[in-house]
């Protein structure tokens, strides 16, 4: 057992929590390959994984607002609504005032800035639960969509569309792929490798274990060899298409809101608000001032979300963003998050909403009806995070636990990255 726990160690990094991140990423890879299969390749198809992105980024911008809304301790069903309600402000400010459209998505998003300050008042200084103040603000943005729009459809301007139905340009000599998207993958691996290393000087600095060099080189080889493989299946597609714009954007958020959350003293107070709001206040975080931001932050990724799914769909209609909300906190849980706050990261929630992504991609691929995918996607949540609670309940290992720990950001006894913790699990974080 020893020599197994020794070589687990070595592999994932000398902790629990990196064992437990290698388990959920290889859920993830067991859906690809299971799809792969079923579909006779069309899953990992250039084309395929193409369209993934462009029609499910929306979802992955509004889980990085949610997952600090959950890890705050609320909960925002608004989302969808405002999304709505931001893409038909937009589409009719550019259609009957001639707006340009790089002014109309500054529009939307002091929109959503707005709607977002509006919410967390209500939250924060009036002290009404997130929960009630979003269901409010779900039937009254989802009222105002149609009210505007007065139930049609508003198209929106050729430039608008670039942000949802965009990709990556077509430069320089032909090599047979798209070489922007070469160069993103090229800056990619050097960002693993770069992050590896500087793993390996902090743990050597803290004096902590450190891995072999072979383990340390096969990881590397793992992940620059996907980070190779996915950057040729997106570089590969058929003429004029590539990474999508969406998807840029979605990456920018991803590694903003990851350093955010991790490395800034703003992002850390979140989680210790989450994890006990009293303790947290007492040690000097401002505790109106933190639930102020996140609702409002993810009014903000909201309106964003909507503006990318009017310019993919090239205009605003009166069914856009039903059921959204379900989605994005679908994924932040299957990502991880905890139900009553404090846990839960940026990455891991982008990993569960690929999960959900193709999940319900591999149903559609196989000709399984939109029902029948609702119907599978609810019970794999609830069965997961069922049999999780279950676990937990008689004392016995954890399944979704053990897989999605590592994208817990702020789980105890992380020296390298944790900035709030506690020798005792039964008191609340404190600030050092």
């Amino acid at each position: 057992m020893s020599r197994f726990t020794d070589l687990r160690k070595s592999l994932f990094g000398g902790t629990t929590s990196n064992a437990r991140q290698f388990g959920m990423i290889t859920t993830l890879v067991a859906i690809v390959v299971l799809f792969q299969i079923w579909t006779d390749g069309l899953t990992l198809s250039s084309g395929n994984l193409i369209a993934v992105v462009s029609q499910y980024s929306y979802i992955l911008i509004l889980a990085i607002g949610m997952l600090m809304v959950i890890v705050a301790g609320h909960i925002d069903l608004s989302v969808g609504s405002v999304a709505a309600f931001t893409g038909i402000v937009v589409a009719k400010a550019m259609q009957e005032h001639s707006l340009a459209w790089p002014v109309g998505i500054l529009l939307g998003l002091l929109v959503g800035a707005a709607i977002g300050a509006w919410q967390g008042f209500w939250v924060a200084y009036v002290g009404v639960p997130a929960f009630i103040v979003t269901l409010a603000g779900m039937m009254l943005f989802r009222g105002g969509n149609q009210y505007i729009g007065n139930a049609d459809t508003v198209p929106v301007p050729e430039g608008f569309r670039k942000i949802g139905a965009g990709f990556l340009p077509e430069v320089g000599p032909d090599t047979g792929y798209n070489n922007l998207t070469l160069l993103l993958g090229v800056a990619a691996c050097a960002g693993v490798l770069w992050r590896e290393w500087r793993a390996r000087r902090t743990r050597r600095e803290m004096d902590a274990d450190m891995a072999p060099v072979w383990i340390t080189a096969l990881r590397l080889v793992v992940m620059i060899g996907i980070v190779v493989f996915t950057t040729l299946r997106f570089a590969g597609g058929r003429v004029g298409t590539s990474v999508p714009i969406s998807g840029i954007i979605l990456i920018v958020l991803v590694l903003g809101y990851s350093f955010y959350t991790r490395n800034t003293v703003g992002g850390r107070r979140i989680y210790a608000v989450g994890g006990n709001a009293r303790a947290a206040e007492l040690s000097g975080v401002k505790l109106k001032r933190v639930n102020f931001f996140v609702m409002m932050n993810m009014s903000v990724l909201a309106a964003l979300a909507g503006m990318i799914f009017v310019a993919r769909s090239a205009a605003s209609g009166p069914q856009d963003g039903l059921s959204w909300e379900l989605d994005a906190i679908a994924a932040v849980f299957i990502g991880g998050a905890a139900v009553s706050g404090g846990l839960g990261t940026v990455s891991g929630s982008i990993v569960g909403g690929l999960v959900m992504a193709l999940l319900n991609n591999g149903l559609q691929l196989e000709g399984v009806g939109s029902d029948m995918v609702q119907i599978i996607k609810g019970l794999v949540l609830l069965l997961a995070v069922a049999f999780d609670v279950y676990s937990k309940s008689q004392g016995r290992f954890s399944v979704i636990a053990a897989l999605m720990r590592p994208f817990r950001q702020g789980e105890r006894g992380d020296p390298v990255e944790e900035s709030f913790a506690t020798s005792d699990p039964g008191k609340a974080p404190v600030a050092r």
